[in-house]
């Protein structure tokens, strides 16, 4: 509107004139949430022949239906007068509708923001996913700029930026496949010793020394001397057998992506020139490969999703003036990367890190959480490792019993803390809370195994109580004189049938149907912490029955 108040427009039709050319641009009214997964426009792009073009993140990847088509139009000259016509009338560019959840990318960016700005890292990223269908629901990548702040700087979280060594979080692999192949158990016993083991020629370390432990211990402890003893011994005269294992798993490929860019994974493999003698052991806790975080991720969400891998997904549907033109299904990549006894080894050992391991920080009070730390020296490009430069990771799933998202949390070179417990474990804690509160997921899943079960006329309770009350009452059709504080009630024909029910030690008792009075006495017993909402009996508990859990870990009880 200014330009058309320049002198030189008001000299007539031909003294002067003005051409307007349209110029593409992304709006981003919600700032950086998301923004290098969305991408941007390139003007420059191919020579700039095509004007800002979608060049990076989903503009790039869906350019296509984004930009809609040209028209093509010409101007005539009719008595003096200049006419425009249109010979093909130009299409709007199509919608795409992304996976993200708003609220939760909001969670995931300000939580990794708070933590960068304590540690000092070089960049960061977190991604939540959805386990059953693969669905990204957050994807934040913050790097530090030149004056020290953090924004969306690259897509480090499927890039070749963000493609590293994974460390600690790659001893699920190595022990998963030396648990399918059944060359080992959760139960066997390796000697650790002092934490330090010199095998081909090169030492290996633990932080601390450890002793005699199970493999399920070496992998709550994250003992690198452990899972490179267990791969050795295993796999030392044919590591072949080793590596095909892994590749069986499918993380040597990449995922395919449509967004360009996606990180090559690097696997060594025997013969090749490059493979040592100490590469079979330094390989089995993390190092000699490179994976991208969402790669990682990916394995672990298909040990959560019960061995099936599906492809992780950015986009759920494009519609073109309203009307849905494409829908993205779930995509299986493997139906079962392994047996349904590895796998629940493999859940096993996860939940023991959070329970019993290196992990114990990150388990909420809410929810019980499964999952691996990890923590990487980074390499130089000189082929050797920098000191004091480490990436620190959490990758892992919630809730335990029944898994709705998983997620990793990764930092590149942080300052002061580097472990990934004390990094990135309260970023996925308070991500994980917070998306939980948001969701109430539990709440539902509760409320439906509520509805499927056909409670008892007569509900369980304190042995001791249910038999004063028959006494007291003068009933003559009881049955049974159970020894167990809990007792079970059935009633069977004119009879209440009285039973023990014990209570598994270690397990969350299952309290639904009870009174306040005894489900407390029963968490509390239990070591639990209870918190009670409503009155009446029990119709949902925050854990589910029958699951493991912390001493003090605080239940919460609905009553109605």
């Amino acid at each position: 509107q200014k330009i058309k108040k320049f002198p030189i427009l008001r000299r007539g039709l031909f003294g002067g004139g003005v051409i307007i050319v349209q110029e593409n641009n992304r709006i981003t009214p919600l700032g950086m949430l998301a923004l290098r997964t969305i991408g941007g426009l390139n003007k420059g792009a191919y020579g700039g022949v095509h004007g800002a073009i979608g060049y990076t993140g989903l503009e790039g990847a869906y350019e296509t239906y984004l930009k809609g088509k040209d028209g093509v139009s010409y101007k005539q000259n009719l008595s003096g007068r200049w006419v425009t016509r249109t010979e093909i009338e130009p299409e709007s560019g199509m919608d795409i509708y992304t996976t993200i959840n708003v609220k939760m990318q909001d969670i995931a960016e300000s939580a990794l923001y708070k933590q960068l700005q304590k540690s000092n890292a070089d960049w960061a990223t977190a991604i939540l996913m959805e386990v059953e269908t693969g669905e990204i629901k957050a994807i934040a990548n913050l790097g530090k700029g030149k004056e020290g702040d953090y924004y969306e700087k690259d897509n480090y979280a499927l890039g070749h930026r963000g493609c590293y060594e994974p460390g600690s979080t790659f001893k699920l692999v190595s022990l998963m496949a030396a648990l399918e192949d059944g060359v080992v158990d959760t139960s066997d016993v390796f000697d650790t010793g002092n934490g330090r083991w010199y095998s081909n020629g090169r030492t290996i370390t633990d932080t601390h020394g450890n002793g005699a432990l199970t493999v399920k211990q070496i992998f709550e402890k994250s003992s690198n001397v452990g899972v490179a003893m267990i791969i050795t011994s295993c796999y030392n005269k044919n590591p072949r057998d080793y590596v095909d294992r892994v590749y069986g798993f499918g993380v040597n490929k990449p995922l395919g992506l449509e967004v360009k860019g996606e990180g090559q994974p690097y696997f060594k493999y025997p013969g090749d020139a490059d493979w040592w003698g100490t590469t079979l052991g330094s390989m089995s806790y993390g190092y000699d490969t490179k994976m991208t975080p969402l790669q990682i991720l990916n394995f672990y969400n298909a040990v959560a999703n019960n061995g099936k891998m599906v492809k992780p997904q950015l986009v759920k549907e494009i519609k073109d003036s309203g009307a849905l033109l494409k829908q993205y299904k779930t995509e299986i990549l493997n139906p079962m990367i392994a047996s349904e006894e590895t796998i629940g080894k493999a859940k096993a050992m996860l939940e023991g890190v959070c329970l019993n391991g290196t992990g114990r920080s990150v388990t909420s009070e809410y929810f019980n959480v499964a999952g691996k730390t990890g923590t990487a020296r980074v390499a130089t490009g000189a082929g050797g490792y920098s000191d004091g430069m480490y990436l620190a990771s959490f990758v892992g799933y919630f809730p335990t019993e029944k898994p709705k998202y998983s997620m990793i949390v990764t930092f590149n070179n942080p300052r002061g803390g580097y472990y990934g417990a004390s990094v990135a474990g309260p970023v996925f804690k308070e991500i994980a809370e917070k998306v939980f509160a948001l969701q109430g997921f539990s709440k539902e899943s509760e409320v439906e195994a509520l509805d499927s079960e056909k409670l008892p006329a007569v509900k369980k309770g304190k042995s001791k109580d249910i038999l004063k009350i028959a006494e007291q009452l003068h009933l003559q059709n009881i049955q049974g004189r159970p020894d167990s504080q809990l007792a079970s009630v059935a009633v069977q024909d004119s009879l209440v049938v009285l039973s023990d029910n014990e209570i598994p030690a270690g397990k969350v008792p299952n309290v639904k149907g009870m009174g306040a009075s005894n489900a407390i006495f029963l968490m509390e017993n239990a070591g639990l912490k209870v918190k009670l909402k409503g009155v009446g009996k029990v119709k949902q508990q925050s854990l589910t029955p029958g699951s493991n859990y912390r001493a003090g870990q605080t239940v919460y009880l609905t009553l109605s």
